[in-house]
C-alpha cells in the first residue's frame, strides 16, 4: 500500500531518478530561505544601530526636516542658557492673560484660530464668519493617529498644546516678563498644536526631558519647535533637557532637496 505521508523526494535514488523521468519537481524552497535572510538582515541592522534607535529612525521618515531647519535647531541650543530649573513659585495660568485671546485682532479666538488650521475638512457655526469650528479631523502628530473633533462634551480628545508649556516656561525665564509678553507668548501659534486630548494632559508641564510624544517619528519636529519657541523668546533650558534635545536631533530625517 502506497504511504500517504512519504515525502518521494526522500526515497531511494531509484525512486526519484523516475520521478524526474515523469517531469515532478521538487518543491521550491528557495523563497523561504529568501525571506528567513532577509529577516536576518533586518535583525541584524536593528541591532547594529540599536533597536528602539532603528525604529525611531524608521518613524522619523514620515517627518523630515530641511537640512537648513536642522542646522538652525542645533546652533539655536548649543546658544541656548543653561540653567537649573526655578521653583513654580508664583505661577497661575492667569500669569500668561485670558485664555485663548484675539491677541491677532482677527475676530476669532486662538483655540478657533488653532483647530482651523490643524483640522481637516472643518466645518464652522454659522453666521460666526468661520469663527467657531463645529467638527474636524486631525491627523494627531503625538500619537501618529487619528482623531475626531465634535464641538461639545467630547470636544476633549481634541486639544490645544502649549509645545513649550506656560508653566515650563514659567520656570525659565517667563515669570521675569511682562504681562503682554506672557499673554502673547500664550497665543502665540507658533507655540500651539491641536492634538490628542490624553496625551496632553499626560504631558502636563513636561520638557523634553521629562515628556516626548510617544509617536517616536515627530519626536524631532517636536524638539525643534521647543527649540525655536524657546530661542525666540529667550527662555533657558536644563541641562537634562538639552542632552535629551540633541540626542533627538540627531536622530532627525533629512528631506531630500526637491522632494514633493
Amino acid at each position: 500500500m502506497p504511504n500517504p505521508d512519504r515525502d518521494p523526494w526522500n526515497a531511494r535514488w531509484s525512486d526519484r531518478r523516475a520521478l524526474r523521468l515523469l517531469g515532478a519537481r521538487r518543491p521550491r524552497r528557495r523563497r523561504g530561505r529568501t525571506l528567513w535572510w532577509l529577516a536576518v538582515l533586518v535583525a541584524t541592522v536593528g541591532v547594529g544601530l540599536g533597536l528602539p534607535a532603528w525604529t525611531q529612525a524608521v518613524e522619523a521618515a514620515r517627518y523630515p526636516v530641511s537640512a537648513a531647519d536642522l542646522a538652525a535647531g542645533r546652533s539655536a541650543l548649543d546658544a541656548s542658557p543653561v540653567k537649573g530649573r526655578a521653583p513654580t513659585t508664583g505661577y497661575d495660568r492667569s500669569a500668561f492673560g485670558q485664555a485663548w485671546s484675539d491677541v491677532n485682532r482677527n475676530g476669532c479666538d486662538t483655540r478657533n484660530d488653532i483647530l482651523a488650521r490643524d483640522l481637516t475638512g472643518a466645518t464652522f457655526k454659522p453666521e460666526t464668519r468661520d469663527c467657531v469650528v463645529l467638527a474636524g479631523t486631525l491627523d494627531d502628530p503625538y500619537s501618529g493617529g487619528v482623531r475626531q473633533f465634535v464641538r461639545g462634551a467630547g470636544s476633549t480628545a481634541v486639544q490645544i498644546d502649549h509645545v513649550v508649556a506656560l508653566a515650563d516656561a514659567w520656570q525659565k525665564g517667563a515669570q521675569q516678563w511682562a504681562p503682554e509678553t506672557r499673554e502673547a507668548f500664550a497665543n502665540d501659534p507658533a507655540n500651539l498644536l491641536a492634538v490628542d486630548g490624553p496625551l496632553n494632559q499626560e504631558k502636563g508641564a513636561g520638557d523634553a526631558a521629562t515628556w516626548l510624544p510617544p509617536n517616536t517619528g515627530y519626536r524631532c519636529v517636536y524638539v525643534l519647535r521647543q527649540v525655536r519657541v524657546k530661542a525666540a523668546y529667550g527662555l533657558w533650558v536644563t541641562a537634562a533637557e538639552r542632552d535629551m534635545m540633541r540626542r533627538q536631533l540627531d536622530r532627525c530625517v533629512v528631506a531630500e532637496v526637491g522632494a514633493p
